[in-house]
């Protein structure tokens, strides 16, 4: 398991990420989720949790502080981990969240963080309603609501075309790309998308990483009662997928990918603190094996879940 105290100082994280911005919430997100999966998954061996809370200090020390400018921001990544004034909890705020979310579902945000963000903060304060204290839900509520008018996100397109922005950037043709109306469905797709196509060498909207922590969060409001909430996201979510889609392979430019030799629910995999391949990883990798995980189960076909966590080693090399 993970020690409890994580899951605080996530939320903690979370509530004062628009003091920074709205992607320092990744930050908060990342050790929640961290904590999340060692209570999913409590038979694994102790080594691979010393190895995720190794990550998650990492994380709440400001290593990965690439989401801001924390000079002009005027707060430092492991400020916004400090613990926030005391207060009586009220459950009751905690659908202000899913209000927020009402409000920019429709539409891909900044790769799905909207959606992310939101679940796993409605996860954390309905499982312990004890931190839902005015100040923090409200400072979630603000990094939500930060996304009402945040485009898709950006993708890279080799050195002639370099980077592309919102609705700047093309979309794949809806005729070839997956259609779905239900939850199982996306689920379905992306584990599709994952097994062809996480050995190519694609940069932008979040990679196959936000791909997968999008439908996630999807599933995990649905879970967490909001399944009407959860189905309105469904269109934003293939709008993600027909930009990721529509990504070239730069296998040429920016080399090929390598699949982890080792399987990340094993302790040894835990000695690796760094990748060659990807960039924000120390958030990344934490967040997208508790969004695969999250997603792998509803997978009934037993020869596509091994292929899944095969072509899944390619995120986490």
């Amino acid at each position: 398991m993970i020690n409890f105290e994580y899951l605080y100082r996530g939320l903690c994280g979370m509530a004062q990420a628009p003091k920074a911005s709205s992607m320092a919430g990744h930050l908060g997100a990342a050790v929640i989720a961290g904590y999340f999966f060692g209570e999913d998954y409590p038979q694994l061996d102790t080594g691979v949790f010393q190895g995720i809370e190794r990550d998650l200090d990492r994380i709440a020390g400001g290593e990965e502080s690439i989401w801001f400018d924390p000079t002009k921001a005027g707060i430092s990544a492991a400020d916004l981990f400090k613990p926030l004034p005391k207060e009586e909890p009220k459950a009751s705020l905690i659908n202000s969240l899913s209000q927020a979310l009402e409000a920019n579902i429709g539409k891909a945000r900044q790769s799905g963080h909207n959606v992310i963000f939101t679940s796993i903060a409605i996860r954390a304060l309905k499982s312990h309603e004890t931190y839902t204290t005015p100040k923090l839900v409200l400072g979630i509520r603000k990094l939500i609501q930060s996304f009402d008018r945040q485009h898709a996100g950006r993708g890279y397109y080799g050195k002639k075309r370099g980077w592309l922005i919102g609705n700047k950037a093309p979309l794949a043709d809806p005729a070839t790309t997956p259609d779905y109306e239900s939850l199982d469905a996306m689920v379905e797709t992306v584990i599709d998308q994952l097994i062809a196509t996480a050995a190519e060498r694609r940069r932008g909207f979040g990679g196959l990483f936000h791909l997968i922590n999008h439908a996630a969060a999807l599933i995990e409001l649905a879970r967490q009662g909001y399944q009407e909430l959860a189905s309105q996201g469904l269109p934003a979510h293939r709008q993600h997928l027909r930009l990721y889609r529509a990504l070239p392979n730069l296998e040429e430019e920016l080399g090929k990918l390598v699949a982890s030799p080792l399987d990340p629910l094993e302790a040894p995999y835990w000695e690796k603190t760094e990748s060659a391949q990807w960039g924000a990883w120390l958030t990344h990798r934490i967040k997208t094996l508790y969004g695969f995980h999250t997603l792998l189960p509803l997978i009934d076909d037993e020869a596509k879940r091994v292929r899944a966590l095969e072509q899944f080693r390619f995120l986490m090399g």
